[in-house]
């Protein structure tokens, strides 16, 4: 028997479930910070993408969405295709009532049918002052006029004629008392001075049965009224001008009979004014079939409303947020599951957040210290992924028997071994010699065994990263960022008693922490300034006399820049003062002791040039060109050398 517990939500359990940990979204925003991508531009394209298997991203919805509209097409807008069928049969029973009476009048009444203009709307004005012979015709016209009414008052007000199946006085009275109410509350939005949502849930108490929506605020009525006065517009823009101009006499005729002509031209108006980013008067390809009033103007609300929800799913447009996202509207063109998919999306950047990974400081997202720990995290799992190296220890010696590390193993003892002795082996053995003894047990040389050590060696690394413009125009920046954020990486958390810097040289050189690394890109300014890169070097690494200390020197160019006091001097092709300061610089760093190992990005004649010379005077190593396997090379490098 199966049985669950339940407990309220506190924050912590991930809304994802166990299918989607944050690591994983973590992992996935480094891998695309990695190549090369900002912050807010990574999180992006994580709401764009989705996590395959898991849940779409933007772009899938897009993408589903343009298929679903491409599969339902709008009919031919025609605003009197349901009319004309009605009215031809009203004139049907007209002629049978004529017909039937052999008066000199009622062949007069023939006459005047059969002069009706072919125009919809002016045929529907001349019939309205026709003598009726047939009550039912009379009766089926005064039904199409009412349902024109109805239509007219729909295309503001969605549903509002619903049941009122004779528009009766009292009902045009209520209308006209509605319109004026809505419009003053209109009137109050626009100066600046309301309404209170007191005076708006008065209003929905006296006329709540006209708005089956029933909206909560104000603003809620008002993008309600705005969406289908829009889609009227609409409507008519994307009709012919002959078909507007018919339509148009015809609403003005039918509401000047209701005595509304006046409160919905202010209606019109006050909804354009409070709404303008809407696309008022936006025409519509539409074809096919025609469809009349009343259905063309619900195909028009709903491909505003995808056109509204494409938008917001673009998510490219100022102060975008998924929150913009009509659930509503989302449900009813893609189902249930994309909006479950949109509340993830919603999730993404607030687990992130919570996590730790990423925080929002003045509306910029940054890299929280774990956030880069998980980014140095990827990038060196990348480098060790491709080089299957085993888990690397500290760099060790071959030597056993010190006074350093203990291994928990043991070795016979040799002339010159430290005396640490492993009592309990050294007496094992002396017993095994000897056996059992009544005299107590006698110690031999061959006896002796003593714990064996490691003897362990700290390195400090500093890496000179180059940042001129040269670098990304070569294709060469991201991947010395991946490099530079895995070594970091590897040494910080596998190698405990060596030290790394990063420092990043253009015009000047700097000191970088992989906070710096992973937001910065390469710096537009010219100047590869070596002089000053070594020199910064130098004074760090002279903090670290008791280790081993290294420069590793990443570029794709000569140096192109020195300083002269405060200010940079830079020249192209490099000038012979410029390449002196640098060796100068350079042959500091050997004097102290310091080694260097460069890593050369091209081979192009003058670089291949000066390399050759720098490392006759740092005899240093030259890797050269290593293209897409510089951070393989790099931590393989370090893994292995010493």
């Amino acid at each position: 028997m199966s049985r669950s517990r339940y407990s309220r939500w506190d924050g912590s359990q991930d809304p994802f479930g166990a299918d989607l940990p944050v690591d994983d979204l973590a992992d996935q925003l480094a891998e695309d910070v990695l190549d090369g991508w900002g912050i807010d531009a990574g999180l992006r394209r994580l709401l764009e993408q989705g996590m395959e298997g898991r849940f779409d991203g933007l772009r899938a919805l897009r993408e589903r969405l343009d298929r679903m509209r491409q599969d339902r097409t709008a009919g031919r807008p025609d605003p009197f295709a349901d009319i004309r069928p009605a009215l031809e049969e009203v004139e049907g029973l007209e002629r049978e009532a004529l017909a039937a009476d052999p008066s000199e009048e009622a062949r007069f009444a023939e006459l005047d049918l059969d002069t009706l203009p072919d125009n919809t709307a002016a045929r529907i004005r001349e019939l309205r002052d026709h003598e009726w012979r047939s009550s039912e015709a009379r009766e089926r016209f005064e039904k199409i006029l009412d349902d024109l009414r109805r239509q007219m008052l729909d295309a503001s007000f969605r549903n509002i004629a619903d049941g009122m199946q004779e528009m009766s006085g009292d009902d045009m009275a209520a209308v006209k008392d509605m319109l004026s109410d809505l419009n003053n509350l209109m009137e109050q939005r626009r100066q600046g001075m309301g309404p209170s949502q007191e005076q708006f849930e008065e209003f929905m108490n006296r006329h709540g049965e006209f708005f089956p929506e029933n909206p909560r605020t104000f603003d809620e009525l008002l993008e309600t009224l705005a969406r289908r006065s829009m889609a009227m517009s609409r409507y008519m823009a994307s009709l012919d001008a002959d078909q507007r101009r018919e339509l148009n006499r015809l609403m003005d005729d039918l509401m000047s009979d209701m005595d509304l002509a006046f409160q919905m031209d202010q209606l019109g108006e006050n909804l354009r004014a409070l709404a303008p980013s809407l696309p008022w008067d936006d025409g519509m390809a539409m074809g096919g079939e025609p469809v009349g009033l009343a259905e063309g103007l619900d195909a028009v609300d709903q491909a505003s409303r995808l056109d509204e929800l494409e938008r917001a799913l673009g998510q490219d447009y100022a102060g975008a947020s998924l929150e913009d996202i009509d659930e509503d509207d989302l449900r009813a063109a893609l189902g249930e599951d994309a909006v479950r998919d949109v509340r993830r999306l919603r999730q993404i950047e607030k687990m992130l957040e919570d996590a730790g990974v990423i925080a929002r400081t003045g509306g910029r997202l940054e890299l929280t210290p774990r956030g880069v720990r998980k980014l140095g995290e990827r990038a060196l799992t990348r480098v060790f992924d491709r080089l299957k190296l085993g888990q690397p220890g500290s760099h060790e010696t071959a030597a056993a028997g010190g006074i350093d590390e203990p291994t928990g193993q043991s070795r016979p003892w040799r002339f010159g071994d430290p005396f640490r002795l492993d009592l309990r082996k050294t007496i094992h053995n002396a017993v095994l010699r000897s056996g059992p003894s009544t005299g107590g047990v006698r110690l031999h040389p061959d006896d002796f065994e003593v714990e064996e050590a490691e003897h362990r060696t700290s390195t400090a690394t500093v890496l000179l990263l180059d940042m001129s413009r040269s670098m990304p125009l070569r294709g060469h920046w991201v991947g010395a960022k991946r490099m530079a954020l895995a070594l970091h990486t590897l040494i910080t958390t596998t190698y405990p008693e060596d030290s790394i810097e990063i420092v990043g040289f253009s015009d000047y050189a700097r000191r970088m922490t992989p906070a710096d690394l992973a937001e910065v890109d390469w710096e537009p300014v010219y100047g590869t300034n070596m002089e000053h890169a070594f020199n910064l070097a130098g004074r760090i690494l002279s903090k670290h006399r008791d280790a081993a200390r290294q420069v590793l020197l990443v570029t794709d160019g000569e140096p192109t820049a020195h300083l002269e006091g405060e200010y940079v001097y830079f020249n192209w092709p490099p000038v012979r003062e410029t390449l002196d300061k640098t060796y100068k610089e350079a042959m500091r760093l050997a004097k102290s002791g310091v080694t260097m190992n460069i890593f050369m990005l091209e081979d192009t004649p003058g670089l291949v040039g000066f390399i050759d010379r720098l490392a006759q005077i740092v005899g240093g190593r030259v890797f050269t060109n290593p293209g897409d396997d510089l951070g393989d090379l790099v931590v393989a490098d370090y893994v292995t050398r010493r």
